[in-house]
């Protein structure tokens, strides 16, 4: 643990302490020295009475900069209990793109009064037409643009005199009188460029940008592909909406990162905590496993139609698992790869089949290695070398049956614009399972007579 965040905790703690036993303008002056991410965590520890009352001792810049760093509904709660005009005051000083969010998730009636006692709404405005997990929603309005025809020392004079604080300091936009987006300007060309030569002259036209209604992801992508610090957000008519900064993308990453986990796992919310509220995990956990309750019913079902089997070699019901795992494991492997490198839009059509046919390849070699080794050893362990060969047998088949279904599953998902990640460990599960005890019962009926001389 690092010096910094020892301190940070010792803040902390202090500032609980002088909460608890009634010092808030102590609290609230040890808190202002924190940084806002170290802020926002300290504040979240707190109880509910004692964030309203450090609240009221914050200053606006202060609590704007508090609220940027809140998750959203950490942020929707704290301005639950603010005043109007308050609330439009902090509104103001936040970035344009986390007001926007914080605006979105108000009641409509308290998001109107908000923005009608903005001094500023036109910043915000834009960014509302778009959800939260858009190209749009993702944007902030604090870039700056210049038009073609001005001269890189008007640029220079302009960036002294506004001394801008925005997220987007190493580009300047160059748009048309439409607002439409022609060029971009990088601080390097416009600093050694003759103070006499235009926007014009000096910008890149070939910008890369993103439209407004793109998914977060996409944008995420495209930023990561061409190595990006800022991506520009058009409207359908090509006009610049807003920029996507390097800041706010590592939050995308994040949030795509958890939600392909949450899903693989079937947790449907990716929003859960292991301290979110009861009702919400059961909604967000519960319907997948009963999903996953009735696949394990069709297995049993499978097995059950092997009873007299089962009664005549009891010994058959320890070694159906092994099978059974390992082929899901196997096809558990090939998903997370796929669904992984679809989300990474790695994978196009023209490459499925041959993604396909190699996930099927290692699923059989790994089949003939383990079963080699598993099917020997349970041979060597039972002395029954029939039984042995019918436990690798079923490996075999089952591992090469889990690279096919656990590598077919997320492709078809994710033709059906349906989410890889969320159904396909669901689904392979019960195709492995299924099919495993089905391969592994069936052999084991063929070489009944084989596998009886050695009990």
């Amino acid at each position: 643990m690092t010096d910094s965040i020892r301190q940070t905790e010792q803040i902390a703690a202090d500032i609980q302490a002088a909460l608890e036993t009634g010092r808030a303008q102590e609290a609230a002056d040890a808190f202002t020295k924190l940084y806002p991410a170290d802020q926002a965590e300290v504040f979240n520890a707190l109880r509910d009475a004692q964030q309203d009352a450090l609240l009221e001792l914050l200053d606006i810049p202060s609590t704007a900069d508090l609220f940027d760093e809140l998750e959203d509904d950490e942020a929707l709660e704290a301005a639950e209990g603010l005043s109007t005009e308050r609330l439009a005051d902090i509104l103001d000083e936040m970035d344009p793109d986390e007001a926007a969010d914080l605006l979105g998730d108000l009641p409509p009636r308290v998001a109107r009064e908000a923005l009608a006692q903005m001094e500023d709404p036109e910043d915000v405005l834009p960014l509302l037409e778009y959800p939260d997990e858009t190209a749009g929603g993702r944007a902030t309005t604090a870039y700056i643009a210049m038009r073609r025809h001005t001269t890189a020392e008007q640029a220079i004079q302009f960036l002294r005199d506004v001394a801008p604080e925005n997220d987007v300091p190493y580009y300047l936009f160059v748009v048309d009188r439409n607002k439409q987006l022609i060029g971009v300007v990088g601080l390097r060309e416009l600093v050694i460029a003759s103070p006499d030569t235009t926007m014009e002259a000096i910008m890149d036209p070939d910008v890369i940008s993103i439209p407004a209604d793109a998914d977060q992801e996409e944008a995420a992508r495209v930023m990561q592909r061409y190595d990006l610090s800022a991506l520009p957000v058009v409207d359908a008519d090509k006009r610049l909406i807003g920029v996507i900064t390097h800041d706010d993308i590592l939050d995308v990453i994040e949030d795509e990162a958890t939600e392909d986990i949450y899903r693989i796992s079937q947790v449907s919310d990716a929003d859960l905590d292991p301290d979110s509220d009861i009702r919400q995990q059961l909604r967000g956990r519960l319907p997948w496993l009963l999903f996953s309750s009735i696949a394990s019913l069709f297995a049993a079902w499978v097995i059950s139609n092997f009873g007299d089997l089962i009664a005549q070699v009891a010994l058959l019901a320890f070694f159906q698992s092994v099978v059974a795992g390992l082929g899901g494991n196997s096809a558990g492997q090939s998903v997370a790869m796929v669904v992984r490198a679809l989300a990474l839009d790695k994978i196009d059509r023209r490459q499925a089949w041959k993604i396909l046919l190699r996930q099927a390849m290692v699923g059989l070699l790994q089949g003939v290695m383990l079963g080699a080794i598993v099917g020997m050893g349970i041979g060597l362990w039972q002395q029954n070398p029939y039984l042995g060969l019918v436990i690798s047998l079923s490996l075999m088949l089952n591992m090469l049956i889990g690279g096919i279904v656990g590598t077919l599953v997320p492709m078809i998902l994710h033709a059906l614009g349906k989410d890889p990640a969320l159904a396909s460990s669901v689904l392979v599960t019960a195709a492995t399972d299924s099919l495993g005890f089905l391969i592994y019962l069936s052999l084991a009926s063929a070489f009944l007579p084989l596998i009886q001389q050695y009990l």
